[in-house]
Order: structure tokens, then C-alpha cells, then sequence
């Protein structure tokens, strides 16, 4: 981590709850030469992973619905479809994936690749994900999914074809960036075969 142009002043913690929320106090060397303070709040949770499991005999993919808290704080529809994700914890990426598709969908999961890891929101979030594509077929089934409950998790599992979902992103059905950033790779990739 070389960051020559950043030297931190001060650092404080606004909050360690569910992540942590720090405030950075640090100065910045502009490329006009000039260095000037600047303050900004940082929140980390961790990272995670995201996998959207794809059967392409049938052209079906597996998606989740479930409550999200920050939706609707902004009024906007709190019900969210969204692909497969949860936080790394003590796991590498590929474990998490693979756990949370067990305990979300039910599948277990055989074939997977990983495609890339992306910060999601650097403006203000550390959280960096791992993104996966993985192959299921409906014999991959081993659960009804749904999440833990002791979690909080009240997780529906929707299998639609990825047709269907593309139009979902189109009418704003789907407006979770990690999911139609997977739904756009794996329709990318199945037009250029």
C-alpha cells in the first residue's frame, strides 16, 4: 500500500457495532502540487462473496429475495432480488460462497470460477467482493435454503431463466449493483460463445 500523496493526522472511531464506522483526518497531495486536509468516515465490515449459480441446460439462474434495512430507510422498495452473497468471516472467498448458496438457495454447488473482485462502494466502504459463476442442475439440491433464522435471514429462493432476469434489470425489478454487474457478465459471456 503506497499512498505517498496521503499522510494521516488523526483517526477516530464513531462507532464498532456491526463493522466499524472511523473518521480519517489526513492530508492530501493534489497533482497541482498544493496538499490540503481533508476529513472523511470510513466504514469496514469486511469483505465478502457473491456467486450466481447458473444451470445452462435449462438457461435458469438461482437469486434470492430478502428484507434490506437501507432500502427502506430511503423509501425506496425493501425487498431486494439479489445473487447469493454474505461476508468472509474466517473463510476464504470461495468457501463463502459455497457456504452461503447451501444456506440461502439449499444447493450445494460443484463446478464454480471465480471472475473478479471488486470494491463496491470505495467512496466510503473498504469492502471489497469476490464474484463467482457457478453451475447447479436441480439434482445439486440438498435443502430448502431460506438463510438461518437465528440470523435474521428470511431468505425466498427465486429460479428464473436469465432472459427473465435481464428484463427485471430493465424495469428496476433488480437494482442491486453486485447482481446485475454477475447477470451482465454471464449473459456477456453466453452471446459470445
Amino acid at each position: 500500500m503506497n499512498a505517498p500523496r496521503v499522510h494521516v493526522k488523526s483517526t477516530e472511531l464513531l462507532s464498532d457495532n456491526w463493522g466499524t464506522l472511523t473518521k480519517y483526518t489526513y492530508n492530501f497531495l493534489r497533482r497541482d502540487g498544493l496538499v490540503e486536509t481533508q476529513t472523511r468516515e470510513v466504514y469496514n465490515r469486511g469483505n465478502g462473496a457473491v456467486v450466481l449459480p447458473y444451470d445452462p441446460v435449462r438457461g435458469t439462474i438461482l437469486l434470492t429475495r430478502q428484507f434490506r434495512l437501507p432500502a427502506f430507510v430511503v423509501h425506496q422498495e425493501p425487498m431486494l432480488i439479489e445473487a447469493c452473497a454474505g461476508l468472509l468471516d474466517d473463510n476464504d472467498a470461495e468457501t463463502t460462497a459455497r457456504k452461503e448458496t447451501e444456506e440461502e438457495l439449499g444447493y450445494r454447488l460443484r463446478d464454480i470460477e471465480r471472475v473478479f473482485d471488486l470494491f463496491m462502494s470505495p467512496g466510503s466502504v473498504t469492502e471489497r467482493l469476490a464474484f463467482f459463476i457457478a453451475i447447479y442442475d436441480p439434482t445439486d439440491k440438498v435443502s430448502a435454503g431460506g438463510g438461518h433464522e437465528h440470523e435474521g435471514e428470511d431468505i425466498e429462493v427465486l429460479e428464473v431463466t436469465l432472459d427473465e432476469a435481464m428484463t427485471m434489470i430493465a424495469e428496476q425489478r433488480i437494482v442491486d449493483a453486485k447482481t446485475i454487474i454477475l447477470l451482465q457478465h454471464l449473459k456477456l459471456k453466453q452471446l459470445s460463445r
